[in-house]
């Protein structure tokens, strides 16, 4: 779930802390992928016709293969450099939201068969799609393909988010990329949300700048921090009533929770019995992550020949289509190290330059600093 309404909420109170971009834009980059959203979408995403998900012969799902595989050389191709981070062991605190969802998922079970029985095929596509859940076999055979094709994997030992946004942080990727907002709130520098969408989509990246945000709203970490508590997180309940443009008028006023609980009205505003504000607040200031000093990214060749046995022997894909994807993959990888050692070249002077060489004058000159001020700005930041 991550943070209720936070995306609509920056929108509104501080734009200029998004701006749209496109995937080309982040050749060269680093980014670490929230590994668990993204086989989530895969699952829901890649479908056969009568919306059921991808399978091999033996009937085992696919989608998430797939989708890990072609979406992972669209960004390869484009000079992304990628990590993967899966989530360990979910947080006590998240018992509750964890409950929670496994109860949507018995009523659309129930809704499913119902549906099924009926005869209602749009309403069973559409139930199918609410019961997907990412288990613990994705997330393995995803590690493993991803290991054949030479991008790094990293264990988090608990919240992939939290150790994506320290792997920000540290200064060893450029950004974290899923669709959950409290990447945000877990200090990710920078968020990139619909990176891994499929391309047929045609939907812009969002890239959000913790910094700014900060700044427009004039919050520190910590308010900013209580702000996504009172929107509503995955580990503690919300104060009923207090919605985006309350909590942030509350928190101006107040500075923290602690003191708007001092001073709001609870019979307006009921406080939720046992509210663990305190213990959220402080999985997200410090939350179990593996020292990222600790973590060696290391992007390698791809195994043609063990990725091909893997998914067209054991998955059932066509060889002639996975083995055409890996010399893509192997391609732009090349490509890829290519350029980021011609970054390290310098500009020689032409020797051929007169010393009484006049700057350019009139058209000429107008142009170039036309150019030169469309690189400063490098993009447009957009109100969602």
């Amino acid at each position: 779930m991550g943070i209720q309404g936070l995306a609509r909420l920056i929108a509104d109170y501080a734009p200029s802390a998004m701006k749209t971009s496109e995937m080309k834009n982040y050749f060269g980059r680093k980014v670490a992928i929230d590994a668990s959203m993204s086989i989530y979408q895969f699952l829901i995403a890649v479908r056969q016709d009568g919306g059921v998900a991808l399978t091999s012969d033996n009937g085992e799902t696919t989608s998430h293969l797939m989708g890990m595989f072609y979406r992972t050389i669209r960004m390869v191709e484009n000079g992304i450099k990628p990590v993967y981070v899966f989530d360990g062991k979910p947080p006590q605190l998240k018992s509750g939201e964890l409950a929670k969802r496994l109860e949507r998922r018995e009523e659309a079970q129930k809704a499913l068969e119902k549906a099924q029985d009926e005869g209602d095929q749009e309403n069973v596509e559409k139930y199918q799609r609410r019961m997907v859940k990412a288990t613990r076999q994705h997330a393995d055979e995803c590690k493993y393909l991803l290991s054949l094709m030479g991008v790094p994997v990293v264990q988090a030992p608990c919240e992939a988010e939290a150790q994506c946004a320290a792997l920000v942080k540290a200064g060893k990727v450029y950004a974290t990329a899923t669709e959950d907002m409290d990447a945000l709130t877990f200090a990710s520098n920078v968020l990139l949300r619909h990176m891994t969408f499929s391309e047929a989509r045609k939907m812009p990246i969002h890239e959000y700048h913790l910094s700014k945000l900060l700044e427009e709203l004039n919050f520190t970490q910590e308010q900013f921090i209580d702000l996504g508590i009172l929107l509503g997180c995955d580990y503690c309940g919300s104060i009923k009533g207090i919605g985006p443009q309350r909590a942030i008028t509350l928190l101006r006023q107040h500075k923290s929770i602690d003191e708007i609980l001092k001073h709001i009205d609870n019979k307006k505003y009921p406080v939720p019995d046992g509210w663990l504000y305190k213990e959220a607040r402080q999985l997200f200031l410090e939350p179990e992550i593996t020292d990222p000093g600790e973590v060696e990214l290391k992007w390698e060749e791809p195994d043609e020949e063990t990725l091909v046995k893997y998914m067209c022997e054991e998955k059932g894909f066509s060889e002639d289509r996975i083995r055409n994807a890996v010399k893509k993959l192997a391609k732009a990888r090349q490509s890829t190290t290519q350029g980021r050692v011609d970054s390290f070249f310098k500009v020689i002077p032409n020797p051929n330059k007169r010393k009484d060489d006049k700057p350019p004058s009139g058209p000429a000159k107008k142009k170039k600093q036309t150019t030169k001020q469309s690189a400063k700005t490098g993009g447009t930041f957009k109100r969602r």
